[in-house]
């Protein structure tokens, strides 16, 4: 058996501050592998936020500018990238995350399935596919935030039989329901594990959805990783930002 050490980059993100963000995740990524982490996980669309219209202008496709630069900083970092980002291909835009390894290699793009449509105008197309990747770990898959609440996409990624599952989340309530929200959350990623049957690592971010209806709701951190029994393993500070780092047994 093998220890890896997965990080969980709980990090403050800023709406449409793609420079700004950039930096907080490299930031992040250093901490980590100054930690001897080997996955460093991040939140849902950390480059320029959730239900952000202006990503209809701003995203790039993938491969592009923003894939390419995630990429050249797991290379740098010699670590395993896991990270939500926009994604434009063609006319449509997607909630999207990858699974990158160190040396700069895309192993796995995921494209959220479960959408709340009503939040932005015009909305994000759903994605379709449920995958895992092959990795010097074992096999490691990919959902996105509310994902996680749906049974019948978790019984399409427990099919898959991964050892590891990575889930970017952008988990936001009003400003009076945190910390009782993050617990919430932790139920949701202990739920996901037992019924996937994986190790579950979900990373929410610190920050303030800035449009449409949901406007003012807080991202309060809490991120959280459970075996794949549903006991919680750690969780993350409450509305701060936070590394925090959990071992995780992979078969060698």
């Amino acid at each position: 058996m093998k220890t890896v050490r997965i990080a969980m980059c709980q990090i403050f993100s800023l709406d449409g501050d793609r420079r700004g963000n950039f930096v907080r995740i490299e930031n992040a990524i250093r901490e980590a592998k100054d930690a001897g982490v080997h996955i460093a996980s991040l939140p849902e669309t950390a480059l320029l936020g959730w239900v952000n219209p202006d990503a209809h202008e701003r995203a790039c496709s993938i491969p592009g500018p923003d894939s390419d630069r995630l990429c050249k900083l797991a290379k740098d970092y010699d670590i395993h990238l896991c990270v939500g980002l926009a994604e434009k291909d063609g006319k449509r835009l997607y909630d999207s995350a990858l699974l990158i390894d160190n040396a700069g290699k895309i192993l796995l793009r995921h494209r959220k399935i479960n959408l709340l449509a009503e939040l932005m105008s015009p909305p994000y197309r759903a994605g379709k596919s449920v995958n895992v990747a092959q990795t010097t770990f074992g096999k490691v898959g990919l959902l996105i935030c509310a994902d996680t609440h749906e049974s019948e996409i978790l019984e399409r990624m427990a099919a898959l039989k991964p050892n590891l599952l990575l889930v970017p989340y952008g988990y936001a309530a009003t400003e009076d329901a945190w910390p009782g929200h993050g617990k919430v959350l932790e139920k949701v990623i202990k739920n996901t594990a037992r019924n996937v049957g994986a190790f579950v690592v979900g990373t929410n971010l610190v920050g303030e959805i800035t449009h449409g209806p949901w406007k003012g709701r807080i991202f309060g951190g809490h991120s959280a990783a459970a075996d794949k029994t549903g006991r919680t393993v750690a969780v993350a500070k409450d509305r701060e930002r936070d590394i925090s780092i959990v071992e995780w047994r992979a078969a060698s």
